[in-house]
């Protein structure tokens, strides 16, 4: 069983009670995980891949660009110290929403920008800060945004090689990198 270099804790461990979870692809995940592990109320982050219909990819297969899948990062988090409407926020700032199949020179649909919602709260609320967030790039001068937002379904784990990576190759290649545009947060985080 492999555990979070950060957070020690095992990595396919059921959600605990209490828990919620999302899912994010903005590009090379490495970056992506470790925005999100830095993150107060986050649990765990796990890199993996979504949105495809291979079951079970390997990162080699996910990176030829057939398997549909995105680089996505899975994050366990506790609504009561972290909102979603923040984890959007964060999504939104962080990458660049307008380049489709790409983020900066990482080109394939394994690199394009995708939310995965859960359930109709995370749906509607994605759905609505992608309209706001499009309405603030254009006023900026940016594209439409190319995000994907889907319903749930399979998750798949990346080697264990990659999980927590920057974290173990602090050197590591990182390519995470926003427009400069800021997003609302409409709901504020609890106090804890």
């Amino acid at each position: 069983m492999t555990t979070h270099a950060i957070f020690n804790r095992p990595m396919d461990a059921p959600v605990p009670q209490g828990l919620d979870q999302a899912i994010f692809g903005m590009g090379c995940y490495w970056g992506v995980e470790r925005l999100f592990w830095q993150q107060n109320g986050v649990w765990l982050t796990q890199v993996g891949f979504a949105g495809g219909t291979v079951e079970n990819p390997t990162y080699d297969q996910v990176k030829t660009g057939t398997t549909g899948h995105a680089e996505v990062v899975r994050i366990l988090y506790d609504s009561s110290k972290i909102s979603y409407d923040h984890l959007l926020q964060l999504f939104w700032e962080n990458h660049d929403p307008t380049q489709g199949d790409r983020q900066g020179n990482d080109v394939g649909n394994q690199y394009r920008s995708l939310i995965m919602a859960f359930n109709d709260s995370q749906l509607s609320a994605a759905e609505a800060s992608k309209i706001d967030y499009d309405n603030r790039l254009a006023v900026a001068g940016f594209g439409k945004i190319t995000t994907q937002i889907v319903g749930p379904a399979p998750f798949w784990p990346a080697h264990e090689a990659h999980q927590q990576y920057l974290h173990k190759n602090p050197d590591g290649y990182c390519g995470l990198k926003g427009t400069g545009v800021e997003a609302s947060m409409p709901n504020p985080d609890p106090i804890p």
